[in-house]
This record gives structure tokens, sequence and C-alpha cells, in this order.
């Protein structure tokens, strides 16, 4: 299950940061750096913390598939495309990576024996860690910084699957169902534009 969240938020975010970097108008060598922080690393710092290899050194396909999935989008001319920023695409593709990369980074946690504490901060830093890396090198606001619910949806995916995993009732399915759940609301979120108030 894990190898499955993490293949389908890298796909995710990988045309996410593409996007993001072609906004931006980075150079070749600009657009690969930001889709590869975007796609890889908060995978990385995340399994640094938990003192692992990174899913990203010791198998061959996370970066065969940023390749790949880059490729196909130069193919098809998504680079000369206007704004793709808050088109449904690319909200799509960073919602569906943002709760993949969620659940991926809480079931490592989990399998480390983490607490609640430590579940809710390795699904936080593998869902944005790299999103907030690319914003900063290219001098934004992080993106998790200006709209509410997007963290939020993470610090509940990381929640629920902790109490899951306490009552025994992980399982493809139920992990399946919140994936799904968990997609809906961040796409609600976003389309009814709900947020954290300040006060």
């Amino acid at each position: 299950m894990f190898e499955l969240a993490e293949y389908i938020g890298i796909i995710a975010f990988t045309m996410s940061g593409f996007f993001v970097a072609v906004r931006n108008n980075l150079d070749l060598l600009g657009v690969l750096i930001a889709t590869f922080l975007t796609a890889l690393g908060g995978g990385i710092i995340r399994d640094i913390t938990v003192n692992k290899v990174p899913f990203t050194f010791s198998h061959t396909y996370p970066a065969l598939i940023v390749i790949v999935v880059m490729l196909l989008l130069i193919i098809f001319k998504f680079h000369k495309r206007n704004s793709l920023e808050n088109k449904p695409l690319f909200i799509l593709s960073d919602s569906i990576g943002l709760v993949s990369f969620s659940i991926s980074g809480a079931l490592i946690a989990l399998d480390a024996g983490f607490n609640l504490a430590g579940v809710i901060a390795m699904s936080f830093i593998t869902a944005v860690g790299g999103g907030i890396a690319r914003d900063v090198i290219i001098n934004e606001v992080p993106f998790v910084l200006k709209t509410g619910f997007y963290g939020t949806v993470s610090i509940l995916i990381a929640l629920v699957l902790y109490l899951l995993h306490q009552q025994n009732l992980m399982s493809f399915t139920v992990i399946t169902a919140l994936f799904v759940a968990a997609l809906s609301l961040r796409l609600l979120a976003y389309y009814k534009k709900w947020s954290i108030p300040l006060r």
C-alpha cells in the first residue's frame, strides 16, 4: 500500500511541480529542479527523519516516473499553454499528490512506531516538504502557508490513520476509502474556498 501511495503521489506532484515551474518561466534546468523537488523532496526528508535510505535513492522507479511524466507533458506541449494553475488538471493533480503523500508519510511513521505527534509530522512533511522547498527556491511564499485547508487535510489523514492503526482496522479497502474521502474533502475545500480563520 505504501508503494502504491508513493507512486501515485510522485506522478501527481510531478505534474503540479511542472505547472508551477512553467508559470514562473523557468528554463529547462529550473523546471527539472522544481519538478524533482516537488515530487521527491518530501519523501526524502521523511525517510532521512526515520533513519532510512530514501526510497528515491534505493529504487529506480521514482526518478524514472518523474522523467517520463515530464517528457509526456513537454511532448503534449503543456508548457506552452496559458496559466495552468487554478485549472482543474492542476488542482486535481496537486490534491492527489497531497493525499497520497500524506498517507505514505503516515504509514512510514506508523511502521517506525511513532506516536501521534510523529505520525502527523511525517504525514505533513511528506506531503508539503517538497512543495515548500520548491517555492523557497523560486522566491514564493509556500503554497501551504497561503491555503488554510491544504495542510489541514494532511493532518486529518494522519489522525485518522493513527486511530485506525490503534484499533487494528488498517486494510487496503479502508485506506482506499480514506483516500477517496480526503481527496473529495480537499477538492470541496478548494472550490468552496474554505480556510482556517485567523480570528
